[in-house]
């Protein structure tokens, strides 16, 4: 195995990409404990007073179960609709699965706008505009894409020889895959489960599009604060929106690991 150490030039290219990608959060962690009444780097005071202020903010408490109850319930259906639909394109392998695989994913290649600007069209003559039901059908437009890629990667690395030795043990189709398939596969359902809830939990255009005055998700409610007013209280959201999502990764690598997971 080549192991050539790795070149200066290289070390401070990723060490520059790092940087980069982690600009916002040395920006946004300070002013969330800014004592000043608008956002203002760097603060002039310090406080935690925002930190308390988010959850007496009925707006974004409010938007903050939606969008949990949402991504839990676009989470569940990616799930049970994308493992039929994986397991489908693997292992039994129709005429045309590489056309229907190009077709499922399709919806990640449209610009996001564009893809919201349909939904919001198609929609509006069913009455699906800011209703839960609406959100929910949005969501799984681009979490269904994601659940079926990673479960059918996760499907084709499976040895198959140890299904097909149930099978010849005297194992039905369903119990060779509840008791066989479905446990082999812990890693690629943890990791759709993770991935579907953070890309619906996130998703802001297209909520833009199917949200109203009767319902709105977090992220949704989070830009319209920022409008209308400019204080740190989003950052504080922020910073506590990035803990979410680092528990949620740390579970995943605690549970399966990240490499295992994610990397096929």
């Amino acid at each position: 195995m080549d192991e050539r150490p790795v070149s200066l030039a290289l070390k401070l290219m990723a060490l520059t990409m790092f940087v980069f990608l982690l600009a916002p959060l040395i920006v946004v962690v300070p002013i969330s404990f800014s004592g000043d009444s608008y956002m203002m780097f760097p603060p002039s005071s310090w406080s935690l007073k925002w930190y308390p202020a988010i959850f007496t903010d009925g707006k974004m408490t409010s938007a903050f179960w939606t969008s949990l109850l949402l991504a839990f319930v676009v989470t569940v259906l990616s799930l049970l609709i994308g493992l039929p639909a994986a397991y489908a394109l693997v292992r039994l392998k129709p005429r045309g699965a590489e056309a229907m695989s190009a077709l499922f994913t399709a919806p990640l290649l449209l610009p996001t706008i564009v893809l919201g600007l349909a939904i919001l069209i198609v929609f509006s003559r069913y009455g699906l505009l800011a209703t839960f039901q609406g959100l929910v059908a949005a969501h799984l437009v681009v979490t269904l894409p994601y659940a079926i890629r990673v479960l059918a990667t996760a499907l084709a690395t499976l040895p198959i020889p140890i299904e097909e030795a149930a099978a010849t043990l005297g194992a039905s189709p369903f119990t060779v895959f509840r008791r066989i398939t479905l446990p082999m596969m812990k890693s690629g359902l943890i990791g759709t489960t993770a991935l579907c809830f953070l890309v619906s939990f996130d998703e802001v255009v297209l909520s833009l599009f199917m949200t109203g005055p009767r319902i709105s998700t977090l992220p949704v409610a989070m830009y319209h604060h920022v409008e209308q007013q400019a204080d740190p209280l989003v950052a504080s959201l922020s910073v506590l929106l990035v803990i979410l999502t680092l528990l949620v990764v740390l579970v995943v690598d605690r549970t399966s690991g990240l490499a295992k997971t994610f990397v096929k």
